[in-house]
């Protein structure tokens, strides 16, 4: 904690911080777990899905260009609000289009892939504004950033739980617009929720400078750029079976959409077990051997599912490779709070989001040019990659001096 500083009492953390977050990861949540069902409900084609999920994920590449140098540059509060009522409109505007057009057109097709690629965009300058307000909370903690860390990936972690559960249950029992609506009304309430003061932006020709400065920073931070360097590759896992799932369910399993997103909402259970854990372990132990023992764990129940046959399996093996995720993350975002400057946050964190996402169209890609029968082997060799990265990663880090517990 910075000489001076006080730490936000938990009243306003709670109203300034965790209550927008919460609507939004609700969002969040819907927008990346729903809107690839909605595609295949729509339109009834795995290839189009696996597209789909490539669209909802090369825009938010694309936004990190720009999200952490506006936020760094006009406030988190005012970037906040704007992407939070934006996505609000489009979803909208894509439920009225498909009540008109209903589905299996051409018109519908070209209405789910566009909502796609532009709630992806808006969603990642939400999160942007979210994540920096949440680091600068996490600073002022100082010993105790982890706990504030684990609160909001907690908040993540529950919205992910009712997400993927909820979006496929309104898809299947109330069409395309009650899942369209419900999403706009979370985006709403956020921000509603979201702070009315103006944060004061970064007026330094650091914020000028955007991604280049964010990427000087991590180069000059070795403790952090070898831990988001194994997460990228462990991505790669993880993002390829959040792309390969809804199809393997549906198609392979004969399972419904609602059944799709339940094995999501089950991995979030497991997930904010661990985030449970993780906090207290890291007090008793310390940030790096949490992480190996949470990278251990990922990287086992990776290679398992890609032998899974059966959807009781893919259920368990994939809660218990969240599971691992949540420790790795409670990791990642402390280790971030601690390290990266105030005045650089937002064009930092854009930086590392934008790595940690690379991963996750080329996994879209890939599912619509596998075919379904064989995204097993494709998953092999990515929990394979994922093994030897984690364990790249983490040996590396014992070298280098610790970073803040």
């Amino acid at each position: 904690m910075t000489p001076g500083a006080t730490a936000p009492p938990a009243e306003d953390l709670l109203r300034r911080i965790y209550l927008p977050r919460g609507a939004d990861a609700a969002a969040f949540s819907m927008t990346t777990y729903g809107i690839p069902l909605l595609v295949l409900a729509t339109t009834g084609s795995a290839t189009l899905t696996g597209l789909a999920f490539a669209l909802e994920w090369l825009p938010r590449i694309a936004a990190f260009t720009v999200a952490g140098t506006l936020v760094d540059r006009f406030g988190t509060a005012r970037i906040f609000r704007a992407a939070c009522l934006a996505r609000a409109l489009t979803v909208l505007a894509a439920a009225g289009a498909l009540t008109v057009f209903g589905t299996r057109t051409l018109a519908a097709t070209v209405t789910v892939m566009l909502l796609a690629a532009s709630t992806g965009v808006l969603t990642e300058f939400s999160y942007v504004a979210a994540e920096t307000a949440g680091g600068e909370a996490s600073r002022k903690t100082g010993a105790r950033a982890h706990r504030v860390q684990s609160t909001l990936i907690a908040i993540d972690q529950t919205a992910t739980l009712a997400g993927p559960a909820v979006s496929g249950l309104l898809l299947e029992h109330g069409g395309p617009a009650v899942m369209l609506g419900t999403l706009a009304s979370f985006s709403v309430l956020a921000a509603t929720l979201g702070p009315r003061e103006r944060t004061e932006p970064t007026r330094g020709a650091a914020a000028k400078r955007g991604l280049g400065t964010g990427w000087a920073t991590l180069r000059s931070l070795p403790a952090l750029a070898w831990l988001v360097g194994g997460l990228v590759i462990s991505n790669g896992a993880i993002a390829l079976l959040q792309a390969a799932v809804p199809v393997v369910v549906v198609t392979e399993l004969n399972h419904s959409s609602a059944d799709a997103g339940l094995i999501w909402s089950a991995a979030a259970v497991a997930s904010l077990l661990a985030i449970s854990a993780s906090r207290l372990a890291i007090d008793r132990w310390g940030l790096w051997p949490v992480g190996a023992a949470a990278a251990a764990v990922a990287a086992g129940a990776t290679l398992a599912v890609a032998h899974a046959d059966t959807y009781r399996g893919y259920l368990v093996l994939i809660a218990i490779l969240m599971a691992g995720e949540g420790g790795l993350t409670a990791v990642l975002r402390t280790v971030r709070s601690h390290l990266i400057p105030p005045d650089v946050f937002g064009s930092t964190l854009a930086v590392t989001i934008l790595l940690l996402l690379l991963p996750y169209p080329a996994a879209g890609l890939l599912v619509a040019a596998v075919p379904p029968a064989q995204l097993g082997h494709a998953i092999t060799a990515a929990a394979a990659l994922q093994a030897v990265g984690l364990a790249v990663a983490f040996t590396r880090l014992r070298s280098l001096p610790a970073a803040p517990a």
